[in-house]
């Protein structure tokens, strides 16, 4: 049996619990002289290091069986965490525990760190990301979960935003994630994206139940999309890319014009994320964002939730060019066109993008006021 002290994310009972597992032996409030706990900078978790005359506050947890090591190796060991010895209080007794420290010089220490600032901004993410990563035990090596953690955590803060939106229902029904029963889940496929399958029933208009379904969703991040606009040139910025997408469907022309879009990463705004993607995919520098819709693309299937916008942003002819992030192999190419241009590519069907139709047919209806604000 061994005992560890818990200094960062993991006094967070519920994700102890869950990385524990069930039947885990209680935690119990402990300190760590001559050590304190900081954030690590540009991080969304804690790090710890050795500072004469400090304290960390921290929970202990004694009498974990191999099963509970495991668990707990596998959760942090991707990450370049190793246990060491220390001596811990507890009430007025030390008692000799473990602790994951990070690797030397992993981490660049930062301000100190607040279990409740954590919880508040991080806690529901985190909770989300490790159910995902502790589905792996047994499975997928730790170093290649962390190679996904990126992804995983992006997925996460998308479930997040979900169970804190309150979209109305004031013409649909009030059903909701209770009225449906899943008796298995499984996941077939996870790598950026992944892949899950479940066994469920949900209820019908009358108030029954449905008979047992098997439905397959394709599960990735929240995204967003921005279509810069010049209100003086009157003039859009579209960029062309390669897409796997049509490749696969068998499209002779799978390069598509689309609005400047990614992903919003966890513990970003979609503003921020629109706001950092226009300067990755086209180096620009948007005034100003105008909210088009919040909306789901294709619900059949896909759980991507899109934040679409118009960017007001200069657009001079040089605005138009490559761009794109080497390390992610983007290779994007802008285009600086009139709006009658950019709705002729609609109506001809070369627009062929949901959301670029979308963002130039709300353009088309809200262009004069800006124009005129511009």
């Amino acid at each position: 049996m061994t005992d560890l002290f818990f200094y960062g994310t993991l006094r967070h009972a519920p994700l102890l619990a869950l990385v524990l597992g069930a039947d885990a032996p209680a935690a119990q409030q402990a300190t760590l002289p001559g050590h304190e706990v900081l954030w690590a900078e540009g991080e969304c978790f804690p790090m710890i290091r050795k500072t004469t005359g400090a304290t960390a506050q921290g929970v202990l947890v004694q009498g974990l069986d191999d099963a509970a090591l495991a668990r707990l190796n596998f959760y942090e060991g991707g990450f370049d965490y190793a246990l060491e010895d220390v001596t811990v209080r507890l009430g007025g007794t030390d008692v000799v525990a473990q602790v994951y420290f990070p690797a030397p010089g992993l981490w660049t220490p930062g301000a100190p760190w607040s279990l409740e600032d954590w919880v508040r901004d991080w806690g529901a993410m985190t909770l989300h990301a490790a159910d995902e990563v502790m589905s792996y035990f047994g499975q997928v090596p730790a170093e290649e979960v962390a190679r996904r953690f990126s992804m995983i955590r992006t997925r996460a803060a998308s479930r997040a935003r979900a169970e804190a939106s309150a979209a109305p229902t004031t013409l649909r029904s009030a059903l909701g994630d209770g009225d449906v029963a899943v008796t298995d889940a499984r996941r077939p496929y996870s790598n950026f994206f992944t892949l899950e399958e479940h066994d469920l029933s949900f209820r019908r208009f009358n108030g029954a139940m449905s008979a047992s379904v098997n439905r397959a969703g394709f599960l990735g991040g929240d995204a967003v999309t921005v279509l810069p606009y010049d209100p003086v040139r009157d003039r859009v910025l579209v960029i062309e890319q390669f897409r796997v997408g049509p490749h696969l469907r068998g499209d002779p022309h799978p390069w598509v014009l689309e609005p400047i879009a990614g992903r919003i990463d966890a513990g970003e705004s979609p503003q921020d994320a629109a706001r950092r993607e226009g300067l990755e995919e086209a180096g620009l520098e948007m005034q100003a964002l105008e909210h088009i819709a919040d909306y789901y693309p294709s619900p059949g299937a896909v759980s991507e939730f899109l934040y679409s916008y118009v960017g007001l942003a200069d657009l001079p002819d040089s605005a138009a060019g490559l761009g794109g992030v080497d390390h992610e192999q983007e290779d994007i190419r802008s285009h600086v066109i009139s709006f009658d241009r950019l709705m002729e590519l609609v109506t001809s069907g070369e627009a062929g993008c949901g959301p670029l139709v979308l963002s130039a047919l709300w353009l088309g209806q809200n262009r004069d006021r800006l124009r005129r604000r511009g």
